[in-house]
């Protein structure tokens, strides 16, 4: 595979990653917009019915929502380019200063929860495939089909309840306590009942398919040469199988994206944590369309993204993707 063709391929998955960026744009925009839900009211309060029609067509000018959607959105795709997303409604400041102090929180509870994911449902995987249809294996398979159907809302409340509410061991809210922002410590245990809650609802999901992609790979013909030619099984699997299924790991992690923050961002609300996601609630409930917009885009630059890297990664280690991607 030469350089150009690899270039072709890299340039192909920046135009469908900047494609599909702005589509969503052009969607959420033209939703919130035509959604109910008055923006002068979010802006403005109460104060809004008491505005005489020059008043209120002052502040519809003022906020730019006396013209058609089309040109609005225009205006703000212009300005997004720049680097400004406008002031958010309810917030009364720039979206930027909003998003920059919930952004690092969200990175943080969703980072902390994606790592630990992958790491056990890779440990997991390997421990169900070594014990294959044993006792363990399927001890381990009826455990996580359970723990994967119960909501995270309600584990959240059933946590919140019980280690926050009866034992008073862990906080229920928050990202820390007030005035104890530079506290690790105070920090790490409003991490816990999140992280815990993130990890639980998605790990066995993964951890199913990776236990499934192993079986796959044991069950391939190289595997049954290997045992003829005297290999025992843990060089076999951790030698031969666990390498070839990097590409099938990493495209599953890719996947994961769009699921792992969603997630997130429900926890976030439950746990009242200062993040993206429950800042995007907030936007949505209250009409707050230049944060939401601004939300939208940093989420759709993490699951994009997250896909975009993915399958860069995957053309490399496995050329058979590449040249399928350079030849459509």
């Amino acid at each position: 595979m030469s350089k150009k063709e690899i270039g072709i391929y890299i340039i192909k998955k920046i135009l469908l990653f900047l494609a599909s960026i702005f589509l969503l744009s052009v969607i959420v925009f033209y939703i919130s917009r035509l959604a109910p839900g008055d923006p002068l009211v979010s802006y403005y309060g109460e104060r809004v019915e008491k505005m005489s029609p020059e008043e209120h067509d002052w502040a519809m000018e003022k906020l730019g929502l006396n013209e058609s959607v089309s040109v609005q959105y225009v205006k703000w795709l212009s300005n997004a380019f720049h680097g400004e997303f406008g002031i958010s409604y309810k917030y009364k400041m720039d979206v930027l200063e909003v998003i920059s102090g919930r952004v690092g929180n969200t990175m943080l509870l969703g980072g902390i929860g994606f790592v630990l994911i992958f790491t056990l449902a890779l440990l997991l995987g390997i421990l169900c495939a070594w014990h294959e249809e044993k006792w363990l294996d399927k001890i381990i398979c009826q455990v996580g089909t359970v723990t994967s159907c119960i909501p995270e809302f309600w584990f959240s409340l059933v946590l919140i309840l019980f280690f926050a509410v009866e034992l008073h061991i862990l906080p229920s809210s928050g990202a820390y306590t007030i005035g104890k922002e530079k506290d690790v410590t105070d920090r790490i245990l409003h991490l816990i009942l999140p992280v815990t809650v993130v990890v639980f609802g998605h790990l066995w999901y993964y951890a199913y398919m990776i236990r499934n992609k192993i079986l796959e790979e044991v069950r391939a013909d190289y595997v049954l040469l290997a045992k003829s030619k005297g290999l025992t099984k843990r060089s076999i699997l951790f030698r031969h199988c666990l390498r070839n299924i990097i590409p099938s790991y990493l495209s599953i992690m890719a996947i994961s994206v769009p699921h792992i923050l969603g997630g997130t961002y429900i926890v976030e609300t439950v746990f009242s944590y200062p993040g993206l996601g429950q800042a995007a609630v907030s936007a949505g409930l209250g009409s707050d369309m230049p944060l939401l917009m601004a939300i939208t885009i940093i989420s759709a630059l993490f699951v994009f993204g997250g896909n975009f890297i993915a399958n860069i990664l995957y053309g490399v280690i496995d050329p058979r993707i590449r040249r399928g991607g350079v030849g459509r």
